[in-house]
């Protein structure tokens, strides 16, 4: 694990961020004990507990260090072997398993951004993409996450590097306790990535949507979940723009956690009636191959006829029956795209959850999903606030290093300290909404 100590100070940071935000951003050390040392009988145990002790599992039994090479970044097949089917009851546990008191709640924080080369502005090959992750890997200390001989991204802690399919960069922060963590994280990892990317002849930039390449003009990353991605992506949706949500769009996104089932539908439902103004407030993306498209947020209008199972709007989230079992009714109905299963991702796009759960998945008859299955399935769908063990708005278009900040400061502020005050601002948007 790299620390500040070991690496050279001209590699650091710009003066003006303290040292000990950045050691309390990026030395977060990953303790959990080894599953082999853990097994236990899952079926004597509640749902919830069940939920808890799977995900306190270290499955990869790597030990972390200087570019190691761990499992991929794919879902893990092996946290929990199931040994009955998983119910609905299971699924809306999950999520109720993310409930925590207030002293544990966090900010996390992710964002993308496009590559392009100095002399060209063409966007970086894998090839680059690659050299780009090695050399990171090699100088601080993250872990390098592969696919067979495909670099898939880099883990360090709770955070990781990762390429989306069109080779925008992105950063999962960790999650955090202070917006000043949140900003050293982040000036931390631009100013890492600068470094080694200036070497390669290589620029990121911050915007929604990538103004100048078409889909052609775009490298495609190789991963197996993409390719299988690509294949589904042409049957559904509703304008030509499809592809371009998955190789010309860029996001920020927050994440936050909820303390219970009542806590959760207030914050998501003040979260969704405001995502609006959250797009209207962080739109960058006026351009679409080197034009005005008419839209502020291009990247906005895309989504909208991505997929309509997968990017659904949720006008009952404001239902008074709303809460973990409606958001599993949601996800259970729409389509699959993988599976993870002997290191290899299976194509189960178009298929149900339901028919899996019963065992009548054709990709794969007879086998039951585990929760890692369901987890895996949650991050495949793509509201605008999305629900795993907590909560992800997800509407903002990505944004200069001078505004990444802002985006977690106007959601913490929103949802955490005024929650009284969105909650009636979101009622208020509601209300007129179904007028």
């Amino acid at each position: 694990m790299a620390v500040v100590s070991q690496i050279p100070h001209s590699q650091i940071l710009p003066d003006g961020l303290e040292r000990n935000k950045i050691r309390t951003a990026c030395s977060l050390k990953d303790n959990l004990p080894n599953f082999k040392k853990h097994q236990v009988g899952f079926s004597s145990l509640s749902c919830v507990e069940r939920i808890k002790r799977a995900s306190n599992l270290n499955i990869t039994g790597a030990k972390r260090g200087y570019g190691v090479i761990v499992a991929g970044n794919a879902p893990t097949e092996d946290a929990v072997v199931t040994t009955e089917p998983l119910t609905k009851a299971d699924l809306v546990s999950y999520l109720e398993s993310g409930c925590k008191p207030k002293e544990q709640w966090r900010i996390g924080t992710e964002h993308e951004n496009f590559g392009f080369e100095f002399g060209t502005l063409k966007s970086p090959k894998y090839e680059q993409i690659r050299e780009l992750l090695e050399r990171f890997s090699a100088r601080f200390g993250w872990d390098k996450v592969m696919e067979g001989d495909i670099i898939t991204g880099l883990k360090q802690g709770k955070q990781s590097i990762t390429y989306e399919p069109g080779g925008q960069l992105e950063l999962s922060g960790a999650p955090l306790e202070t917006l000043h963590q949140t900003s050293a994280e982040i000036n931390t990892y631009l100013y890492e990535v600068k470094a080694v990317a200036d070497e390669l002849g290589i620029g990121f930039v911050g915007l929604g949507f990538h103004p100048k390449w078409s889909v052609k003009d775009t490298p495609l990353m190789p991963k197996e979940r993409f390719d299988i991605i690509r294949k589904f992506v042409p049957k559904v949706g509703s304008i030509p723009y499809r592809h371009d949500v998955l190789h010309r769009a860029s996001t920020v996104q927050v994440n936050l956690d909820y303390s219970s089932e009542l806590d959760m539908v207030r914050k998501y439902r003040a979260s969704f009636a405001l995502q609006p103004i959250a797009i209207a407030l962080f739109a960058n993306s006026p351009f679409c191959e080197g034009k005005p498209t008419g839209y502020v947020s291009t990247r906005s209008h895309v989504w909208t006829g991505y997929d309509n199972d997968r990017t659904y709007v949720l006008p009952y989230a404001f239902d008074d029956s709303f809460g973990f079992e409606g958001y599993v009714n949601f996800a259970l109905d729409v389509p699959m795209y993988f599976i993870y299963r002997d290191k290899k991702h299976i194509d189960c796009s178009g298929m149900s959850f339901r028919d899996f759960m019963n065992g009548n998945l054709p990709a794969i008859p007879g086998q039951l999903p585990t929760f890692n299955d369901w987890e895996t399935h949650l991050a495949t769908i793509y509201p605008e606030v999305r629900i795993k063990k907590f909560m992800e708005m997800r509407g903002a278009d990505g944004a200069p290093k001078t505004r990444l900040c802002a985006l977690p400061a106007l959601w913490v502020y929103l949802i955490i300290l005024q929650a009284p005050l969105s909650l009636s601002l979101s009622l208020s948007l509601s209300l007129s909404l179904s007028y």
